[in-house]
């Protein structure tokens, strides 16, 4: 089991930053990698980034690449999200995730692949 929960989320406004974190505990021995994902209203749940647990590589959306950075802290057990630049389409609310089964090629891009899910934090931009 592992449990997450996101923080760092609020107002900004558009070409501004925010930083979100996800704090992770329990079997961390268990994570392959970690991702964020976001929803906005009406919408599907969509891939943003995923860093690996034990070599920091990183995937990013075309859609987030050049504006968003995701990093870990494995001492720390935390996975943060740096969102630089941001635009109202930006605005959804944002969870981070564990995969712990190993997933390889594009399936990693899906949320199915992940077992473990925080509770979602919100992201607001304006124009």
């Amino acid at each position: 089991q592992v449990q997450l929960v996101e923080s760092g989320g609020g107002l900004v406004q558009a070409g501004g930053s925010l930083r979100l974190s996800c704090a992770a505990s329990g079997d961390m021995k268990s994570v392959y990698a970690m991702g964020w994902f976001r929803q906005a209203p009406g919408k599907e749940r969509d891939f943003v980034a995923r860093i690996t647990w034990s070599g920091g590589t990183t995937y990013y959306a075309d859609s987030v690449k050049g504006r968003f950075t995701i990093s870990r802290d494995n001492a720390k057990n935390t996975v943060n999200l740096q969102m630089d630049s941001l635009k109202p389409e930006d605005t959804a609310v944002y969870s981070c995730a564990a995969d712990t089964h190993l997933v390889i090629g594009s399936h990693i891009y899906t949320a199915r692949a992940y077992e473990y899910w925080g509770q979602g934090t919100q992201v607001t931009v304006s124009s």
